[in-house]
């Protein structure tokens, strides 16, 4: 057992023992291994520094040699260079004295048909001027390329001259009433557009002006420019003028086909209506002058012109359709001038190409004022009929014909003002001097209408006044621009007496309602007048029953009285009881009839009593008195007139009851007394006939 435990450390020793001794060997082989790697190692750096010592000697002989080589190659392409630009600035330079050659022919031809050719040949010669002046200002040269630049511009201007000769047209009528034409019953109606020059045309235009703003240092093709489209514009206006004189007469007022079917018969603002003023007063006198309320022959003797007037109608609305057409085609033109004029120079260049057309048409407008003029100096007070169509259409336009002149000269903008001062001051004129002259007019015996009918100073008075309703707004603003209402002695609120509130609308409507109230008091004035021209009372009563009738009917069948009520209101009942008073004082005329039947003188007696002759011829007398009376006077009224049927009817029946009643009471009375061998001598007329003489009455037919 002892034996054992020695044996096992020995063995354990030995096998440790071995283990060493092998670990021994492998690291005596490794480090013989890397001993062997290190030589080697050492054997090629040796070889390594040995080439690259070798490769460095090589480079520093390379270096030698090739750094002159190259410091010569780069001085050569230096001087390649100088020598390629110095050939090139040759070329460029050469190039300036062959412009002239190179461009003549393109210059000689002009540039129409071939613009941007035509403006690239003229740059070219444009930057050879500039290097001559820069460069050799004394060479001939530069005399050559400058002349050619010249002639150049010279040619771009003839073709902007040529070219808005050529292609600008006055625009056609129709096209114009299209514009100037709106119908409200259409919300989206296409907007009428007026093309002065075909696109292309335009465009070129636009460049040309362009480069001669830029390049030339010119201004005078906006003249050309100005005084070529004002011409246009000009003609365009006589245009329509020319096309109203044309037809107008004959087909009334003229729309274009295009937008008839969608048009109302009369336009509003932007085409105005046709006033149709003049024509509508002629023909209402020669109707009333011709024939009363009714039908029957009236006491006016007027005869209207109507072809005369006709023509002045065409004129009137010729010329409101030209104020709306400049106020178009000047504002298609300013949009036009914005695309070719410098922005600096657009408001003068507009302000002097609309200023030919402008001066005609307020020529025009003054012409019409001193004919208006002319006529109230002659006391033809329809002339100012005239002077309301047109002003109307002025003040309803003003604030865009205002805006389209916006930037325009103070002269120019202040035109149409002047024109509306003068067509307000001319019309408040004639309407004084009308409503002095209804007042003034004379008792002349002979122009008294011999049947008692209607004068035709009422007629003409009151057509007067109906024109007046057509424009009340016109005409109240006329006489408030006179500062008239003292003269109306119209109670002014003070805040109406500022310039801004007196031109208010209702302060304008009580002035003409006031002016209406005065000229219809001036016309009873003298109608009073004129009634005491009569001998017999009561013809006078029928005339100023006849005229006071005529006067209420028109002033209801016109709406006039609800203007005069504004100032008068109780006006209506005024004339109801001016009429009943008349009546009543004709109806006195047959009092002298109707005594004859009364009781007064009649003798007293019993039935069957025997009448002495003084009785007898008392009865006698009552019934020749009666029968005369009523034959004189139905031969005398017959002959009257009463216009009105309604009226006349009314007359007739109250007269007849009254003689009636009385005449037949008379005959009864004296139906049972023996006053005559002959009572058919007396006793002429069976009440049923004296009804009808009565009837009979204020019939000239009968």
């Amino acid at each position: 057992m002892g034996i054992t435990s020695r044996m096992i450390p020995t063995e354990d020793a030995s096998a440790r023992k071995r283990e060493i001794e092998e670990k021994l060997k492998q690291e005596q082989e490794t480090l013989s291994f890397i001993r062997e790697n290190l030589e080697k190692s050492d054997q090629l750096t040796k070889g390594m520094v040995s080439i690259l010592s070798s490769f460095e000697s090589r480079l520093m002989q390379l270096e030698n040699s090739i750094i002159p080589v190259h410091k010569q190659t780069e001085n050569l392409q230096r001087l390649q260079e100088n020598v390629d630009k110095t050939l090139s600035c040759l070329d460029h330079v050469i190039s300036y004295y062959h412009v002239a050659k190179d461009t003549d022919r393109i210059i000689r031809e002009g540039p129409s048909g071939r613009l941007d050719e035509y403006l690239a040949c003229i740059a070219r010669i444009q930057k050879a001027v500039e290097y001559f002046q820069d460069n050799n200002p004394d060479s001939p040269e530069l005399n050559t390329v400058k002349a050619r630049f010249e002639k150049g511009k010279e040619l771009l201007e003839a073709e902007f001259r040529s070219l808005l000769t050529r292609y600008s047209k006055p625009v056609p009528p129709i096209l114009i009433l299209d514009a100037i034409s709106v119908d409200e019953d259409i919300e989206l109606q296409e907007e009428v557009v007026l093309e002065h020059l075909p696109e292309a045309v335009l465009q070129d235009i636009i460049c040309i002006s362009g480069w001669l703003v830029e390049y030339g240092r010119n201004q005078d093709f906006m003249n050309v420019y100005f005084q070529i489209r004002s011409s246009q514009l000009d003609r365009s206006i006589k245009g329509l003028k020319e096309h109203f004189r044309k037809n107008s007469a004959s087909s009334g007022i003229l729309y274009s086909p295009a937008v008839q079917t969608k048009r109302k018969d009369t336009p509003t603002k932007k085409a105005p209506k046709r006033p149709g003023t003049i024509r509508k007063a002629q023909n209402l006198l020669k109707q009333y002058s011709q024939h009363g309320l009714d039908g029957k022959k009236g006491g006016s003797n007027l005869t209207p012109l109507e072809g005369k007037d006709d023509v002045l109608d065409i004129e009137i609305d010729s010329y409101i359709h030209c104020i709306s057409a400049f106020v178009k085609l000047a504002q298609s033109e300013y949009a036009l001038l914005t695309e070719i004029i410098p922005e600096h120079h657009q408001k003068k260049t507009f302000d002097s190409l609309i200023q030919e057309a402008l001066d005609n048409l307020m020529l025009e407008g003054d012409n019409i004022v001193s004919a208006a003029r002319r006529a109230i100096m002659r006391h033809d007070y329809s002339a100012v009929l005239t002077i309301f169509p047109i002003l109307r259409h002025l003040k309803m336009n003003k604030s865009e014909f205002d805006s389209t002149l916006q930037g325009t000269a103070a002269s120019t903008k202040n035109k149409l003002p002047t024109l509306i001062t003068s067509m307000e001051t001319i019309g408040a004129k004639a309407l004084e001097e009308f409503a002095d002259s209804i007042k003034n007019d004379p008792d002349k015996e002979y122009n008294m209408p011999k049947d008692g009918t209607v004068h035709e100073l009422t007629s003409n008075a009151i057509l007067f006044l109906q024109q007046l309703l057509d424009f009340h707004e016109t005409a109240g603003a006329m006489l408030a621009s006179q500062v008239l209402g003292d003269t109306y002695n119209i109670p002014l609120d003070p805040r109406e007496t500022s310039s801004a509130s007196s031109s208010t609308s209702d302060f304008n409507k009580r002035l003409l309602s006031s002016y209406i109230c005065k000229v219809l008091g001036n016309l009873q004035l003298n109608l009073l007048s004129k009634s005491k021209v009569y001998e017999d009372s009561a013809l006078s009563a029928i005339f100023l029953h006849n005229n006071y009738n005529y006067i209420l009917k028109s002033l209801e069948k016109s709406e006039l009285i609800q203007l005069v009520t504004v100032t008068q209101r109780k006006a209506e009942s005024s004339y109801r009881e001016l009429i009943k008073q008349q009546i009543d004082i004709y109806q006195r005329s047959w009092l002298k009839v109707l005594e004859h039947l009364t009781d007064k003188n009649m003798p007293i007696f019993q039935p069957g009593a025997k009448l002495k002759d003084k009785e007898r011829q008392v009865i006698k007398d009552k019934f020749k008195g009666f029968n005369d009376g009523l034959e004189e006077l139905c031969k005398i009224q017959k002959g009257w007139a009463i216009p009105d049927k309604e009226q006349r009817d009314y007359i007739r029946q109250s007269q007849r009851k009254i003689v009636s009643d009385a005449y037949r009471a008379f005959v009864q009375r004296c139906a049972n007394i023996s006053f005559t061998k002959n009572p058919e001598k007396y006793h002429k007329y069976r009440p049923e006939e004296v009804e009808e003489m009565i009837e009979k009455l204020f019939d000239t037919s009968a």
